[in-house]
This record gives C-alpha cells, sequence and structure tokens, in this order.
C-alpha cells in the first residue's frame, strides 16, 4: 500500500462453526441469530462467544451453551440484590479474603482484556461471583463491604461482555447511570500478597514434598521449616543432610 494503515495491529477473527463446517443454506446447518437472540438475549449471546475461546480460534456452535451463560448472568445479577451495605462504604473494613479475591480479578480480568483474552477475563469473573455467592452464603454476609466492593467490580467488569446486565445490576446497587462512566477499580497492589505460596521440597533433586510458607520468608527459615516438616523427617530417617539449598520461597533441596 502506498499510504499508512490507520491502525498498528490487526486481530483476525475465527469463524463460528456447526459440527465442524462452515454454516450455509445449502448444507442446513444454518443457525439463526435473530432466534438465539430471542430465546437467551443478547448478553448471553455475547457472553457465550467471548467465553468460548481466543477471539482467533474457530467455534463450533454446537460446543457453545448460550443457556450456561443465562444461568450465569443471573446468578451475577442476583448478588446486587442481596447487597445490604450502603453505596460509598468503606471497602478497606471489608472481609480481607474476598477483598483479595475481588483484587486479583480485577488484575488478572485487566490484563486478559487488554491481550485480548476475553474468554479469561470472563472466567474471573465467574471465580468472583463464585466468591462473592460463598461468602454471603456462609462467610462474612451480605451487610461486609467487601460484598459490595465485589458486586461492583462484578458488574463493571461485566459491563465490557454484558452490558444490559451490567447496567441493572449497577442500578440495584444504587448507583445513578451509566455504569459506562464508573470507570475501571484501582487494584491495591497490596491486595495481590499471597498469604501464603506453595513450596516445594526435594531431596537429592527428587520433590518428595511440598509446604506453605510464607512468600517474605528468609532461606534460614524457609531451610528450618523444610527441616522440621513431618513428612521430610520421615523421609531423612535420621540421616544429616550434607547440604540444604534454599531459594525461598519456592524451593529447597536436601542433599543427602
Amino acid at each position: 500500500l502506498g499510504f499508512n494503515e490507520p491502525f498498528t495491529r490487526l486481530l483476525n477473527q475465527g469463524m463460528v462453526l456447526m459440527d465442524g463446517s462452515a454454516m450455509s443454506k445449502s448444507r442446513g446447518n444454518l443457525v439463526r441469530l435473530s432466534d438465539e437472540l430471542e430465546h437467551h438475549g443478547v448478553d448471553a449471546i455475547r457472553l457465550s462467544m467471548v467465553f468460548s475461546g481466543p477471539p482467533e480460534d474457530d467455534v463450533d456452535w454446537s460446543d457453545v451453551s448460550p443457556s450456561g451463560s443465562v444461568k450465569f448472568l443471573s446468578r451475577a445479577w442476583r448478588l446486587s440484590g442481596d447487597v445490604t451495605s450502603a453505596p460509598g462504604v468503606d471497602f478497606s473494613k471489608g472481609d480481607i479474603s474476598l477483598r483479595k479475591a475481588t483484587h486479583k480479578a480485577l488484575h488478572d480480568a485487566g490484563f486478559a482484556v487488554e491481550s485480548f483474552r476475553f474468554n479469561v477475563a470472563v472466567a474471573r469473573v465467574m471465580e468472583l461471583v463464585n466468591a462473592t455467592r460463598k461468602a454471603i452464603d456462609s462467610g462474612c454476609g451480605a451487610a461486609d463491604p467487601a460484598v459490595r466492593e465485589a458486586t461492583e467490580a462484578t458488574a463493571i467488569m461485566l459491563s465490557l461482555v454484558a452490558p444490559f446486565t451490567a447496567e441493572e445490576m449497577w442500578e440495584r446497587l444504587g448507583h445513578k447511570p451509566a455504569i459506562a462512566t464508573a470507570g475501571w477499580p484501582a487494584v491495591d497492589p497490596a491486595l495481590l500478597v499471597d498469604d501464603e505460596v506453595e513450596a516445594v521440597i526435594q531431596i537429592n533433586g527428587k520433590i518428595v514434598g511440598r509446604i506453605n510458607v510464607s512468600p517474605t520468608i528468609s532461606d534460614a527459615d524457609f531451610e528450618a521449616a523444610a527441616l522440621a516438616h513431618p513428612s521430610i523427617v520421615a523421609e531423612l530417617k535420621g540421616a544429616t543432610p550434607k547440604k540444604v539449598i534454599a531459594r525461598a520461597p519456592k524451593l529447597v533441596n536436601i542433599v543427602l
């Protein structure tokens, strides 16, 4: 071309197939979009397509589940009616476990969207909906500020692919329209730090166990925790290690 392209990147989208073949009237395998929209709604259809896989991959309609998307959107929508804390409540006073789940979902979903991995973003929203429902039913309860934070974050993330459902959630949460003006919530880096990480213990290079430790544990404390772990004590059978190589907080290798 004799001119500059008006974009910096091209993303080729995959095709929607039916039983492995391109849809066509001659094959008799055509799915009428208007019928699907009437039966399931545009939010559910859009969510189903986005969740089916990376945008550059082909999608077989027989593997898509609009009815499953309808159920999920209903679960997310119900959260907005269960929240009992007032708009503007101080989120910092909320349940720390749910707050961590919320900020991790926001972080991961934001990165996934920027990378055109919308299916991953939807998966993170689904995980947050499950965590929020669990918190309401058997955890901190619907009045906890963290539940409102999680539900508001769910609505904002859903607005990218299910804007009608998200808008209803936003208004049920006590906010004025429109959710599109809300902006992406700021992620608190402190809430992305895990309380514990899983560390691998090796003996002569062979994995023999795993332990949970603080991500900030020192090499010395990491070594002591590994040597004192019951399963490692049993493996050593009284033998004295020649050397212990600790790489906190991920790996300890005990050399006999």
